[in-house]
């Protein structure tokens, strides 16, 4: 095979044909590498290049490949993680540069189980400070969208949403507090999940909010979502929050369809005031497209969702100045102008509203669990616009609604109910709008069935062409 088109490969048929030995690891690392160098300057998808580590794990990939043994679908597998995961001996910023210098001597879990895994690492990938939320300021280069590079990847995980969708790495890791892996898959026309709170261990995941933080993969297909998914769950003895359940192969019953799955769709977040054109006639469409292929589609409502929002950045606000009391009190001028804002701000929300808050999280979380008990998965948008422009000033714009939008989370009315509520949700591409920019449908399950929500998932990417369509800027 031609070297320049391996990157091509979905992880799945890249995983094939190395365990036929028709493409060797060390192959496919090499690809990578140079694709990274030839596209990524227009990116700013990574913050750093582990080429020689690459290479000396694509090397022991090969070797255990030839001797017949095989860890399993990420095997010499060339992979790329957000930055916010602790990795020996490589630097980890977590987007900021307060950390410019800081190295680890440990692995995150995750970054274990990869490794345990044979995947191949390239690199870490770029990020909004801290997994916050929109930073203004990236010490390590500003992400840009291979779609437009006008326009934003995505929030935080924004590396790994550019790097995906540019064929810069296989598959890729994220994290999501509120929003911040399926907001990068919706904005990049990717598959991300954001699993059950607790199936992924958070240990050695730098914070953002305790209760919420959740790490998960970003992929361009479900079974390579899938793939990921299987290789980094599972409970973790240090992290106190992972569940000790069962991990399933995920790979397994994808392809059942979803003849009588039972779809609710959330009508009046799809038809909501604020839900641009295209993405409103996109999601209806999908919605659509899986009643055709069998799934029983229903209307459905959950009331305090147009609250969610407001719930959720509170408790994340909250949590997130709690984290980072010290350095704020520090050296605040370190921060990113938007993030200071939200710290500033977190540190003066007052005791009962914190409170009021956390009660009504439990609130809608018990509405969203009722409304999965009457239906097998939730229907909406991943988000209501399409991938916004990079913004030239950092702080308040002329516009109140707009600042409210992206400062305060008024836009993650779409995601942010299933963090308050602990349930997987996925964004799966379906379809582009007028400008040519991918939009997102959003599945959401029942705590710990990810395996139908990705079933779900993978019979309406297969019955579509939009996985196959590729960036136009790279």
């Amino acid at each position: 095979m031609n070297r320049n088109e391996i990157p091509f490969l979905s992880a799945t048929e890249l995983a094939e044909l190395l365990r036929s030995r028709q493409v060797s690891p060390v192959e496919a690392t090499e690809a990578y590498l140079a694709r990274i160098e030839q596209v990524d300057p227009a990116l700013n998808s990574y913050i750093t290049i582990t080429a020689e580590q690459a290479r000396a794990e694509a090397r022991q990939a090969e070797a255990e490949i030839a001797a017949g043994r095989n860890r399993g679908p990420l095997h010499g597998i060339p992979v790329a993680v957000k930055d916010q995961f602790c990795t020996d001996g490589v630097l980890t910023t977590g987007g900021s540069s307060i950390l410019e210098d800081y190295v680890p001597d440990y692995d995150a879990t995750v970054m274990a189980k990869l490794k345990d895994a044979g995947a191949v690492l390239l690199g870490k990938l770029n990020m909004s400070e801290f997994a916050m939320g929109d930073a203004f300021h990236h010490p390590y280069g500003r992400p840009r969208n291979p779609w437009d590079l006008s326009r934003n990847p995505g929030t935080s995980s924004s590396g790994s949403g550019a790097a995906t969708a540019a064929f810069l790495c296989a598959t890729s890791l994220g994290e999501d507090t509120a929003g911040s892996i399926r907001g990068p898959a919706a904005f990049c026309g990717l598959v991300g999940i954001r699993p059950t709170w607790g199936l992924v261990s958070r240990y050695g995941m730098l914070a953002s909010t305790w209760s919420m933080d959740a790490a998960g993969p970003i992929s361009r297909t479900v079974t390579d979502c899938a793939a990921t998914l299987g290789a980094i769950a599972g409970y973790d003895p240090n992290d106190p929050y992972t569940r000790n359940v069962p991990v399933p192969n995920y790979l397994d019953g994808l392809d059942a369809g979803v003849h009588g799955l039972r779809v609710g769709v959330l009508s009046d977040r799809v038809n909501a005031d604020g839900v641009e054109p295209d993405v409103r006639d996109s999601v209806n469409a999908a919605v659509a497209h899986m009643g055709e292929l069998g799934a029983e589609v229903e209307e459905i409502s959950i009331p305090l969702i147009a609250d969610s929002a407001a719930i959720s950045t509170t408790l994340i606000y909250v949590d997130a100045t709690a984290v980072h009391r010290q350095g704020l009190r520090d050296h605040p001028e370190k921060y990113d102008h938007n993030n200071r804002v939200r710290l500033l701000t977190g540190a003066l929300v007052p005791a009962q509203a914190h409170q009021k808050a956390a009660r009504l999280r439990q609130m809608l979380r018990d509405q969203i669990l009722d409304a999965l008990s009457r239906v097998d998965v939730l229907a909406l948008p991943a988000s209501s616009v399409q991938a916004t422009p990079i913004p030239t000033e950092a702080g308040l714009s002329k516009n109140g609604k707009e600042d409210f939008l992206t400062m305060l989370g008024g836009r993650r009315t779409y995601t942010s109910p299933f963090n308050v509520a602990s349930v997987p949700a996925l964004s799966i591409n379906c379809g582009f709008t007028s400008d040519g920019l991918p939009v997102g449908l959003q599945l959401v399950g029942r705590p710990f069935d990810e395996p139908r929500v990705l079933r779900a998932a993978y019979a309406y990417e297969q019955a579509t062409e939009w996985h196959t369509r590729r960036p136009p800027e790279i």
